[in-house]
């Protein structure tokens, strides 16, 4: 794939006319009538283009001879890295606390007002702070179901204050009741299929919600074993006729990725997973995106991160098709069922448009 060029003066020159927060620390520019650099962002009049010189680093700007602006002051953290910080904090108490702390102690803890720590975490995450909080319950839940009692006893060390909303955001999270989670997918019946395809391996796994699995390999038993670890108590049924139709709708999908196949997905995952895994459903067949611009669509550019690992953590190959996503070079890289496969698919899509 094609890889960016260097930006050009112009481009470095367009960022700091937008004032453009996502370049800072790429670069600095600096100054000459006042003999200060700054970052892109800054806030200070806009300078005379012919005034301008552009630096790789702070230092290389210092050694110019130009000196830090005392507005945006380039020689210390971003805001990106400064809210980063601030918003880690809120995280590390909702992840230590017993009870779920209110917006008025996480704003406290990341010194900043209650609204405006509000906007950041949600720009920096991708969800709000009461979403985190219910998404770390999530992960306690399922490590405390494995190793409490009592599915009371779970609700209670997973930090719920009432059963009600435990009942309420169980089934959802952990795709099954929370007694047939504990149990290892006991009393749920999924049917599987293995089949073969220009790819290699292919299982296919459903509920009675909706597809649950999609994975591709080289191992049909390996795949299998895959699924057994992930639901060892539930009953796996083969498949019957009606299943097969399925397969063979699937099939296709993997055969032409862009024939945009309608299929029913018992989707799981933690909120923020969801909303990755919803916006890589509407990128268009035959184009990518890199995670930065993914996190954007979502409304939070901090969160590269995140969507790595929810793009990851998809079960469900094709169907939502992580294979869209890219580095920012537009290399290919961090596909669960591997690269080779990613590049297929990917090749296969763009021979449809």
């Amino acid at each position: 794939m094609k890889r960016d060029l260097p930006p050009t003066d112009d481009a470095l020159w367009a960022a700091v006319a937008a004032r453009d927060g996502s370049q800072d620390g790429r670069f600095f520019y600096g100054v000459a009538t006042t003999g200060v650099f700054c970052r892109p962002s800054c806030g200070a009049r806009l300078p005379r283009r012919e005034n301008v010189t552009f630096h790789t680093t702070a230092e290389a700007a210092v050694q110019a001879g130009f000196r830090p602006c005392k507005r945006c002051r380039p020689d210390g953290p971003t805001r990106a890295e400064r809210q980063a910080g601030q918003v880690t904090r809120a995280c590390r108490l909702i992840e230590t606390s017993e009870n779920e702390p209110d917006l008025d102690a996480l704003a406290e803890v990341a010194g900043l007002s209650p609204h405006h720590f509000h906007r950041v975490f949600k720009a920096v995450t991708g969800i709000t702070p009461k979403a985190y909080a219910r998404a770390h319950r999530t992960g306690r839940l399922r490590e405390t179901l494995a190793q409490a009692r009592t599915v009371t006893g779970a609700l209670y060390d997973a930090g719920y204050a009432s059963s009600a909303r435990f009942y309420d955001e169980a089934p959802q999270a952990l795709g099954m009741a929370p007694r047939a989670y504990r149990q290892g997918g006991a009393d749920t019946a999924i049917r599987f299929a293995l089949a073969q395809c220009s790819l290699g391996a292919l299982l296919v796994a459903a509920t009675d919600v909706g597809l649950c699995a999609i994975a591709l390999g080289d191992d049909p038993a390996v795949l299998l074993r895959d699924l057994q670890d992930r639901f060892p108590q539930a009953e796996l049924q083969g498949a019957d006729a009606a299943f097969e139709l399925q397969v063979a709708r699937v099939v296709g999908l993997v055969e032409r990725p862009g024939s945009g196949a309608e299929l029913p997905l018992d989707i799981r995952g933690t909120a923020f997973q969801r909303r990755v895994w919803q916006a890589l459903r509407e990128i268009p067949p035959g184009t990518t995106v890199s995670y930065a611009e993914l996190a954007r669509r979502l409304g939070a550019p901090a969160a590269v991160r995140a969507v790595a690992s929810a793009c990851a953590a998809n079960t469900l190959a094709v169907a939502v098709p992580c294979h869209r996503v890219v580095r920012s070079d537009g290399g290919l890289s961090g596909y669960r069922w591997g690269v080779d496969r990613k590049a297929a698919l990917l090749a296969r899509e763009e021979g449809d448009r």
